[in-house]
């Protein structure tokens, strides 16, 4: 039996390549993970330069807790089984009345990740409505083969290449995932999906986590790291991470940088001119 998802939704998932929403703490929670995210940001004068969002849970305590919150893991679970290994995250922040937005692609294109055993959990902590751009996706396209994508480094992209599919997609097809403030969507890694800009008042901030089974490798090097969050890592792919004692810990930002070098080393492989955004290839 599924632990938190219905068994519908578990269908769902498989054969759409998304759920969403999925309930998974108070309106008041959400308000404080996105209090403590704000606080962060205004400690260092924007978030991005120093995290660019990438692996934000070796860094805050407030983003570890998140990563590890077990009504996520329960979800995720009931999608990729019992062992889980935190790959990632990403901040996709839209200010209010801002043209960023996320072109049409698939998240597996450059994560080079061996089988497509890999799902995020996109975590609303303030309105992700239509106006605000939501993420948007073509429900099925999870099962097309791999899309070719091409690099259009546009300044307005959240994605990290301003990358977008080498194909023609149709809109009238689109289905929107509107969330609340501490609500989740799941969504597979080969699904194609994008937003528009935030034409709305109010940020909107999403935290999108990336999960994988233990079992998938890294194959555009010769090893990468991630968090053990639930069950046990019986394949050794990984490095193990370990998030920090508290915010900003010294030990943390040492490791931090490590495991970055390594992880922009894979996931900038074969890229053509300078990225628009170096955070992770982006869901949102």
């Amino acid at each position: 039996m599924p632990k938190l998802l219905s068994e519908q939704q578990v269908n769902q998932f498989h054969e759409d390549g998304y759920v969403a929403p999925v309930p998974i703490m108070s309106a008041d929670d959400a308000l404080s993970y996105r209090r403590r995210f704000e606080a962060y940001e205004e400690a260092q004068g924007g978030w991005y330069e120093l995290s660019k969002g990438q692996k934000l849970y070796l860094l805050q305590t407030w983003a570890a807790e998140l990563v590890s919150h077990p009504k996520i893991l329960d979800a995720v679970e009931d999608v990729l089984g019992p062992d889980i290994l935190a790959w990632g995250c990403s901040l996709f922040v839209k200010d209010a009345n801002d043209p960023g937005f996320v072109s049409w692609h698939q998240d597996a294109t450059y994560w080079g990740l061996s089988k497509p055993d890999v799902l995020t959990a996109w975590v609303a902590l303030s309105p992700a409505t239509v106006e605000a751009g939501c993420m948007k996706v073509i429900p099925g396209s999870h099962k097309w083969d791999q899309i070719a994508h091409r690099d259009t480094l546009d300044k307005h992209n959240l994605l990290t290449r301003g990358q977008e599919l080498a194909v023609e997609v149709n809109e009238d097809e689109a289905a929107y995932m509107p969330l609340n403030p501490g609500e989740v969507s799941l969504h597979h890694v080969l699904i194609a999906h994008g937003s528009t800009p935030n034409t709305t008042d109010d940020r909107r901030i999403g935290f999108a986590i990336r999960y994988i089974r233990p079992d998938v490798s890294q194959v555009n090097a010769d090893k990468d790291c991630a968090w053990l969050v639930r069950g046990q890592d019986n394949h050794g792919n990984f490095i193990h991470e370990t998030p920090p004692d508290a915010d900003m810990d010294e030990a943390a930002l040492a490791e931090y940088a490590r495991i970055m070098k390594l992880r922009q080393s894979i996931l900038y492989k074969g890229v053509q001119g300078k990225p628009a955004h170096t955070d992770l290839i982006a869901a949102g």
